[in-house]
């Protein structure tokens, strides 16, 4: 018999809950919803008494937000699954954090997809962790991001990235200080998650940080020389996309 998961939905509005409710019943039979909370205070009771595994909790609330939820309770072992109204900055904080949310209204599709990145990262721990990283891009700093790897996630400053290189389905990533790190996503994940960061794709392997490129070297495509002394090629199809994106960013200086 499949484990259940004893579930928490915290919801200002019946309506959010109820659907939550009837698709969960519907789809999901390990789930078991043991509680439900329309508000913090409500959140706060019904979590301490409940200590669930997985809670299902609105980022905002009349009388506070998820966080003030999260701040205030005593029992703390689960995972969170935020649910949120449209907004380009809060998505990207949640892409950044590792941290699974849900549009409303929810649909069945990201439901499920919100539950198998549960099943995933409730082994992983670190919630606490996450949930800074996300507090943080919540404001527009987005200065850290979390990277999944084999052996748990970590907390990189994106300042630290010199670069980050395909391989296969996974991205290595370089570095300051020589360091290295294997992340358990392909590179094309990290191109989307930091388009608006002065990163640039210079070839299908290769993702570099615009902050350490020393020097451009002409060529057919071109090198470039980052400042650890890494030369790396840029192909011909992605060389002037780079070049506009290098003068961006000096201009931006």
């Amino acid at each position: 018999m499949e484990e259940q998961i004893r579930t928490v939905i915290i919801d200002d509005e019946k309506s959010n809950i109820l659907t939550l409710k009837n698709l969960l019943d519907k789809y999901f039979p390990s789930i078991k919803i043991i509680g439900t909370g329309s508000n913090v205070a409500e959140g706060v009771k019904v979590i301490d008494e409940s200590e669930p595994d997985l809670i299902f909790l609105d980022i905002s609330m009349p009388d506070g937000d998820g966080f003030d939820v999260l701040t205030n309770v005593t029992y703390r072992v689960f995972e969170v699954i935020f649910t949120t109204a449209h907004d380009q900055y809060a998505l990207k904080a949640f892409d950044y954090s590792a941290i699974h949310y849900l549009l409303k209204p929810i649909e069945y599709t990201e439901l499920r997809q919100a539950i198998n990145r549960y099943n995933t990262v409730k082994k992983q721990g670190t919630l606490s962790a996450r949930l800074s990283v996300l507090k943080d891009n919540l404001q527009h700093k987005f200065h850290k991001i979390i990277v999944p790897s084999t052996e748990g996630l970590n907390i990189v400053l994106l300042d630290d990235i010199i670069r980050m290189e395909a391989s296969d389905v996974y991205t290595v990533f370089y570095l300051t200080n020589k360091r290295k790190l294997l992340a358990s996503k392909p590179l094309n994940t990290f191109e989307k998650m930091l388009t608006d960061q002065p990163f640039s794709r210079i070839h299908a392997k290769h993702l570099v940080n615009l902050k350490y490129v020393q020097r451009y070297v002409k060529g057919k495509g071109g090198y470039v020389v980052l400042e650890d002394g890494e030369e790396i090629d840029v192909s011909v199809r992605k060389k002037i996309d780079f070049l506009n994106a290098l003068k961006e960013y000096a201009r931006s200086m």
